[in-house]
């Protein structure tokens, strides 16, 4: 009996697709990110583009990808000219007439002086030369392989410019292939005058002419358009290269291809397939040319390839823009990214996609009514979570306390338990049951093995409910300032802390500058700072009153956060009454909310932002007037001061 073979994993080389071993899409930093531009004013829509324009911490951003195409067009025309071809074949030309002037002059002969003196009387011009030495009778072995040379010079250029891969599969070129070639162009030809005429049988004319002629199109066509597209877009990088050459340098390419292969035939042909592919794509860019001013010189395939190149680069870069309707990552042509930048390019470019299709999939993008793009709740819990513990982090340093894990519902430790429960959800006493376990196996033996019986639940006092006011100066100044953020921050971190851990207690935000009004914290993170003239405390005030006496039963507490004197205040029509220094009338109301407040229980703590003595000596008034306290943090600190006293007050009651 033979024992089997345990089956294992085969590993094979990848090829492509996503990498298995990259790291997976970082999305708390990348959410992050857009809740910081998101809270500083931005829309979420912008955030995000301006995330994928700027990348992250290990992926390059579409900015630095459109940056590096714009490199590599400049290298493209910095470094090459267009004169390659025209300056092989003037080589090629001094080089026959040499051999045939060297051959020539050691000959006594009457013949030998006639043919030296053709070769003194040939046009100045390199096309005409090469014309009017057709029909020359060469001497010189050696002259009549430069002059043969010309010819399969400029055929393979030709065709080269009009087809990929051409010039390097006519290595070798014999009188078959150029036959072969001739027949091909003749019905390619009638194969397009076919399509353009709307005949039924052009699908099978195009099976048919694949089958004869595929091995000339390595891009394998499926259908007559595919091939139509290929052929056009070459074309068109051939016609825009000679748009960008001299009507000089034209004048002698066009004389100089009815010597390709030693026939007009083939120019005739690729004129009439070029002005076929025009009339059936006049959308391709036929038109432009490209300034090339470098000094390595590019034959005519190289020159139509290079063509190619730059309107590949310009493709990329306005897929790389985003900047069209309905412009989406999944546009980008990742196998042209990497033919020009190279596949770590083309990694960053998949990675920034997967990043903006799992940031929708996962639920932290959503559409609202209006069809705008907006943070979710779970994008904002999140986000949260980030702004508790920056904060928590920050008032640690500053306070040594220490961040809590428990639950505001939970309560406080009391120090007793109870044995659990079925339906019990508290912490379990771990000392205490791993104690009963103990005990209860020790006249057994072996391992100690916890029971339900065991376990022992670590009892809790009620906590005390809340309802906490937060009071948050949204007037220009705060944006002017740079106290926006900070402001939004303080407001997240404290509506995390309050949702997570002291869920009974009732949070109001509410926001003040010409009036005051009450937000959620969706509103509150996506307001967008405006120019308003007015601090309409009194207002803030009068809402906060109203919330705290909903509910009677909670401890009142009022946080107030502001950068400058009150100068606007409610009027009895719910008008808002500016003034600036403010009037006695403001300052009077403003008071007054104050105490009624007091009234109520609430002590009113000041975060003040700024240094202005009018401001601070009014501040100081109205804590002195609610047995309150004016707190005047950093704008970066202004989250720890914020929570650190919501704890304070909380402990202390």
């Amino acid at each position: 009996m033979t024992a089997a073979i345990p089956e294992g994993w085969s590993y094979g080389p990848w090829h492509e697709g996503p990498d298995p071993l990259a790291p997976p899409v970082d999305l708390r930093d990348a959410l992050d990110e857009i809740g910081q531009d998101v809270m500083a004013g931005s829309s979420p829509r912008s955030a995000l583009e301006e995330l994928l324009r700027r990348g992250t911490r290990n992926t390059q951003g579409l900015d630095d990808l459109t940056r590096r195409l714009w490199q590599r067009r400049r290298e493209i025309q910095r470094r090459h000219n267009l004169e390659g071809t025209l300056r092989d074949v003037q080589r090629l030309l001094d080089e026959a007439l040499e051999a045939e002037r060297r051959d020539l002059f050691p000959n006594p002969s009457d013949d030998a002086r006639f043919r030296e003196a053709q070769l003194d009387a040939l046009p100045s011009g390199t096309a005409a030369a090469v014309r009017e030495l057709a029909e020359y009778d060469w001497q010189s072995a050696e002259a009549r392989r430069k002059y043969d040379e010309i010819r399969e010079l400029l055929g393979k250029e030709l065709l080269g410019s009009r087809f990929e891969g051409m010039k390097e599969a006519l290595q070798n070129t014999t009188p078959e292939d150029v036959e072969r070639v001739n027949e091909m162009l003749a019905d390619l030809n009638a194969l397009l005058a076919a399509h353009a005429q709307g005949r039924p049988d052009t699908d099978q004319l195009f099976e048919q002419f694949m089958a004869k002629h595929g091995e000339f199109f390595p891009e394998s066509p499926r259908t007559v358009d595919e091939l139509i597209d290929a052929l056009a877009r070459r074309a068109a990088a051939a016609q825009r290269m000679l748009n960008s050459m001299t009507p000089e340098q034209r004048a002698e390419l066009a004389q100089l291809s009815q010597q390709a292969f030693g026939s007009p035939q083939l120019a005739q042909q690729l004129s009439q397939l070029d002005a076929q592919l025009q009339a059936l794509r006049p959308g391709e860019d036929w038109s432009s040319g490209e300034r090339m001013s470098g000094d390595d010189p590019l034959g005519l395939a190289e020159g139509a390839r290079a063509m190619s190149d730059l309107a590949e680069l310009d493709a990329l870069a306005e897929q790389l823009s985003q900047a069209y309707p309905g412009a989406r990552l999944e546009d980008i042509d990742l196998d042209a990214l990497t033919r020009q930048l190279g596949d770590e390019a083309t990694v960053d470019a998949r990675r920034l996609s997967e990043l903006e299709r799992e940031l929708r999939n996962q639920g932290l993008l959503e559409r609202a009514p209006d069809g705008s793009l907006r943070l979710s709740p779970k994008a904002l819990r999140q986000l949260g979570q980030t702004a508790l513990s920056d904060v928590l982090r920050a008032a640690r340093g500053q306070s040594g306390e220490r961040d809590s894990a428990s639950a505001g519902a939970a309560g406080e430790l009391s120090g007793s338990t109870r044995p659990w429960q079925f339906g019990d959800t508290q912490a379990w006493d771990v000392p205490r049951t791993v104690r009963n376990a103990v005990l209860r196996t020790a006249n057994v033996g072996g391992r100690v093995r916890l029971d339900v019986t065991d376990v022992e639940i670590a009892e809790t006092e009620h906590r005390a409910r809340a309802a906490v006011a937060l009071l948050v100066d949204t007037s220009w100044s705060m944006v002017q300032e740079n106290r926006w953020l900070p402001m939004k921050r303080t407001a997240l971190a404290l509506h995390q802390l309050i949702s997570t851990r002291y869920r009974n207690d009732a949070l109001q935000l509410i926001t003040f500058g010409r009036y005051a009004g009450v937000v959620e914290l969706p509103q509150l993170i996506g307001l967008e700072g405006t120019w308003e003239q007015g601090t309409n405390a009194h207002h803030a005030l009068l809402l906060a009153g109203r919330h705290l006496r909903r509910h009677p039963d909670a401890q009142p507490v009022v946080l107030m956060v502001t950068d400058g004197e009150p100068t606007a205040h409610l009027e009895p029509d719910g008008t808002a009454e500016f003034s600036y220094p403010p009037e006695p009338a403001t300052l009077r109301k403003t008071i007054f909310e104050v105490d009624r407040l007091a009234k109520l229980g609430a002590s009113l703590t000041v975060f003040r932002l700024g240094d202005d003595p009018r401001l601070e000596a009014f501040v100081d008034l109205l804590a002195r007037r609610s047995g309150g306290r004016v707190l005047a943090p950093d704008a970066d600190r202004l989250g720890a001061a914020v929570v650190g006293d919501y704890l304070r007050t909380r402990r202390r009651h």
